[in-house]
């Protein structure tokens, strides 16, 4: 952290993606009573999380991140928690097989609830309001007075993820992530998908707990086949709602967001001057940066010098997003100007954001074939340039929604209505995460281990 740099600082920089609280006095008020609150997060668990990304930036680690687009204050619920939990435990026991490595399970959950927006408004039958931007700030409900910000939601945002956190605690330390239970899930997913490779691979799996469990190592004296180490994330956009839980952490004197063990800037978000940038450069955690179309290879080169000056490995995820056929003409040349200078970082590959289109019937979606897509050519180009790649994220539910097409239930257009519950950007279903988790191991399996030892 520099010398110079406050929590409150990013307040003198350009803020963009953020609200305009008409009741100021409101809004302090609220920022005081979370600043008094315990945080969500402690310090001690982000630098065990940035740990474990410097093994992935070494190449001896694989990173998982996923979950909702937008959490909903009316969709929480215990078994949407456990179910999302689930469908990511099940992801990380595939990867983990096809990587040979070790998964970091990162989830978006308990605080992903700002969305930016590609507009300020949005109209509706000739009627034009504010956008909605996520449950943290205004209402979905198309009413003027919904679409007001409101600074007491940020009260309700710290007490679902206060609450959300608690379970994911007791899932990942009580049993429920025994890799034998987990599985049991897997097996369950490829009896069912008309696909005789993921029941291949799910019996590979099956024979190497088998050999395990002979050789004596159970979850009754293994911790590691019991438990799992699972952090959270979300992107950093309410910057009021992120400085009133960043708290000084009493063993380093440095300061942690204490709303979530990683945080990220979004692509909309990067600018080098900007707020989010300010905010972001000074907290402890593990960040994670948005790499878009637009993203220039200096300018890159700038943001790590911002994020990370001492180039430490595990501080910095840059997170690809392009779309399906644009990976090609951006992503070599960062990585090549990653590589020139020396500069120890993640990479990892979001190709939800890039691949979000408006079907015949009108909604929002994103074809399954072009999600899988560009997670095959982010492969292609890291084999290509010698270099790692090192991690996905997905927009994805423990839900049976009906959002993102395709996949092996073959979820049509026409089917998008049968279930689609997004509040903001589709995400992928419990099946088609799952499926897609298999065809990435795949990928894995066919990685040279010999490149990930010279990264």
């Amino acid at each position: 952290m520099s010398p110079t740099w406050t929590k409150a600082g990013w307040r003198a920089k350009p803020r963009i993606q953020m609200p305009d609280y008409v009741n100021a006095e409101a809004l302090a008020e609220v920022e005081g009573r979370l600043a008094s609150y315990p945080p969500l997060v402690f310090a001690g668990e982000a630098r065990a999380l940035r740990a474990k990304l410097a093994e992935v930036a070494e190449g001896r680690a694989f990173l998982l991140q996923g979950g909702d687009c937008a959490e909903a204050f009316n969709e929480f619920s215990a078994d949407n928690i456990r179910d999302t939990y689930r469908v990511l435990l099940q992801m990380a026991m595939v990867l983990t097989f096809g990587a040979k490595l070790p998964v970091v399970k990162v989830s978006r959950m308990a605080g992903q609830f700002a969305k930016p927006r590609s507009s300020g408004t949005e109209t509706v039958n000739g009627v034009e309001l504010p956008s909605y931007r996520g449950d943290i700030i205004n209402d979905i409900a198309f009413t003027p007075e919904a679409r007001i910000p409101n600074p007491d939601r940020m009260l309700q945002a710290y007490t679902q993820s206060a609450a959300t956190l608690n379970l994911l605690r007791a899932f990942s330390q009580g049993g429920f992530a025994d890799m034998h239970r987990v599985h049991e899930w897997t097996l369950g997913f490829a009896d069912a998908a008309a696909s005789t490779k993921y029941r291949d691979m799910a019996n590979r799996i099956s024979e190497s707990l088998s050999f395990m469990e002979a050789a004596g190592i159970n979850s009754g004296n293994t911790d590691a086949m019991g438990r799992v180490d699972f952090y959270t994330s979300h992107e950093a956009l309410l910057l009021e709602y992120e400085e009133a839980l960043a708290r000084v952490d009493s063993t380093s004197g440095n300061v942690v967001a204490g709303s979530g063990h990683m945080i990220w800037i979004g692509d909309r978000t990067r600018q080098p001057d900007g707020a989010h940038i300010e905010f972001c450069r000074g907290v402890m955690n593990p960040i994670g940066l948005k790499c878009g179309p637009s993203l220039e290879p200096d300018e890159l080169i700038d943001l790590i010098d911002r994020l990370n000056p001492e180039n430490e490995a595990g501080r910095l995820t840059l997170i690809a997003r392009f779309g399906a056929g644009k990976v090609g003409e951006h992503l070599p040349g960062l990585i090549r100007a990653v590589e020139r200078e020396g500069r120890k970082v993640v990479w990892s590959c979001d190709p939800m954001h890039g691949n979000t289109i408006k079907s015949e019937s009108g909604y929002k979606t994103r074809p399954f074939e072009r999600v899988l897509q560009e997670v095959q050519e982010f492969f292609a180009i890291h084999k290509a340039e010698g270099t790692y790649a090192g991690g996905v994220h997905f927009e994805m539910t423990g839900q049976d929604v009906t959002e993102c097409t395709g996949g092996v239930r073959a979820v049509s257009d026409e089917d998008l209505s049968d279930r689609y519950h997004t509040a903001c950007d589709p995400r992928l279903n419990a099946s088609q995460a799952l499926e897609l988790a298999f065809l990435v191991a795949e990928e894995l399996e066919r990685a040279p281990l010999a490149q990930r030892a010279a990264v």
